[in-house]
């Protein structure tokens, strides 16, 4: 399995429309999706605002790449979302157990 770890920090100001969008939108979209085994999304602290965090577990990384292409390591985003996003990270890492 795979695991896959999205990172957000929003612009400034744009805190509760992305949160509207992550919540009602995206996470249950990705735990819909073909492919996702489990899905964890992860608000702001109050230390840091601006920051989502959204790890996806995969059943294996032809799943991811049926979902995300062959581009698999860069950090999509939906266009609905591109003008709420100062900065995005993707990470891949291999899941214990599988």
């Amino acid at each position: 399995m795979i695991m896959r770890v999205f990172q957000v920090v929003t612009h400034p100001g744009k805190e509760e429309e992305f949160a509207e969008f992550f919540f009602q939108s995206a996470v249950p979209m990705m735990k819909a999706t073909k492919g996702i085994v489990q899905v964890l999304p992860g608000g702001p602290r109050p230390e840091t605002p601006r920051e989502f965090s959204l790890i996806m577990i995969w059943e294996d990384l032809d799943a991811l790449k049926s979902f995300v292409g062959e581009d698999y390591q860069d950090a999509h985003i939906d266009p609905a979302e591109a003008e709420l996003v100062a900065f995005r990270t993707i990470r891949h890492y291999d899941f214990p157990g599988s």
